[in-house]
């Protein structure tokens, strides 16, 4: 209780030295805090549009379907198996069918996929809603805002598209954007245009055929293959978003590292000069009865004060910033929108515990870290023990 006593008073009677490391440590502690908030907010953010818009709950894949090889795709098509066929009649699951198409915009051809979806699913939140029309005259379709962009297409508008059907011919026809959705998954976007699955099924001679099923969200994590269908679960799916997240927290790390070493360069600089400045005070402490390891008790109690000092300063200018942040998010540049992510025009951190808990541990550590340890000796080099002498004669 003495040594956290005299702690405290020297560490309150430090004046300027004090403040000084205690800023740079809350301030190391409140970035730290920011930056791996806004890298949890990406992650949350990302995962749940994916989640909402494209994989659900899980995927089944046809068994020869492999979305990095655009040449299984003429292939990648089957009847549904009866407990799948059972899914999606219950709503518990929505097919879709891949074809390869060329489309002509502005008298320039373009490759895109048209997907097959059912107008009344409910396990993607997409507007399918308005693919529904009594009119048989033309193919009603829906295309993402960056698709619209590309191809300098509005609502409303015609295009002539060309495609080929599962027995090898060629056929055309024309498709009215009936609606622009505005997303944020990409990979529902670029490059696609969505028609009604029955009708896609007539186009491609691929009657009551589909290429992925996509489960409802609330559908169970383990499910079982089916005949000529593979289960990808929902983890496996943003196994990519995952490692990129990693990758992106990694290179995270040394920028923590180096603003980490700078409020340790900045703590022991001014702590090494106040031991060079108290050699009388502890001198004087020994002198008393002291031991040599309660001063280094001494030394690591006011580490830890600075740490705790550090802390509720970080507190008290920090949660507002973080809050405000929170809430109102920053606004990303339109380049961002390019990556292939699925980010808005915002992105919002997340505060986890574990961020608080981890970062107030390196903290702590830091403080204590950045106490130097005096050793102090004769000048004939022994060690200096307990007991009375001059002080002129210690070296440190």
């Amino acid at each position: 209780m003495l040594l956290l006593h005299l702690a405290f008073k020297n560490i309150t009677h430090a004046g300027l030295r004090t403040w000084l490391n205690v800023f740079v440590l809350s301030f190391s502690f409140v970035l730290i805090v920011c930056i791996e908030g806004f890298y949890d907010g990406m992650s949350r953010q990302i995962r749940d549009a994916m989640i909402n818009s494209e994989i659900g709950g899980g995927e089944y894949w046809q068994k020869t379907y492999d979305p990095y090889d655009m040449l299984s795709i003429d292939d990648a098509h089957d009847t549904l198996p009866a407990i799948l066929n059972d899914k999606t009649k219950s709503g518990d699951a929505t097919a879709i069918l891949l074809i390869q198409a060329a489309i002509f915009p502005n008298g320039h051809i373009q490759t895109v996929f048209l997907k097959g979806i059912d107008p009344k699913q409910k396990q993607v939140e997409m507007p399918t809603a308005r693919l529904q029309t009594p009119d048989t005259s033309f193919i009603p379709g829906i295309i993402g805002d960056r698709m619209a962009q590309s191809a300098g297409l509005q609502a409303g508008d015609f295009i002539t598209a060309r495609w080929r059907t599962i027995k090898g011919t060629f056929d055309a026809g024309d498709i009215k954007i009936t609606a622009i959705m505005n997303t944020t998954v990409q990979t529902i976007d670029r490059g696609q245009i969505w028609i009604p699955l029955d009708r896609l099924q007539k186009m491609a001679d691929a009657e009551k055929q589909a290429t992925i099923v996509v489960l409802s969200k609330n559908a169970n994590k383990h499910q079982a293959d089916a005949p000529g269908w593979k289960f990808v679960s929902q983890l496996e799916l943003l196994k990519d978003l995952d490692t990129y997240i990693n990758q992106k927290k990694l290179s995270a790390m040394f920028l923590y590292i180096i603003l980490i070493g700078m409020a340790l360069i900045a703590v022991f600089d001014t702590q090494v000069l106040a031991i060079f400045r108290r050699r009388k005070e502890m001198g004087t402490l020994m002198a008393l009865g002291m031991t040599r390891i309660q001063v280094i008790c001494l030394f690591t109690i006011e580490g830890t004060l600075l740490g705790v000092m550090a802390l509720m300063v970080g507190a008290i200018y920090g949660i507002p910033v973080l809050t405000l942040l929170m809430n109102i998010g920053i606004t990303l540049p339109s380049a961002t929108q390019q990556v292939g992510l699925a980010i808005g025009a915002k992105l919002y951190p997340h505060y986890a515990l574990s961020i608080y808990v981890i970062t107030a541990v390196i903290l702590f550590v830091s403080g204590q870290a950045s106490e130097p340890f005096p050793h102090y000796h004769y000048r004939d080099g022994s060690v200096l023990d307990n007991g009375f002498i001059f002080l002129d004669e210690w070296r440190h």
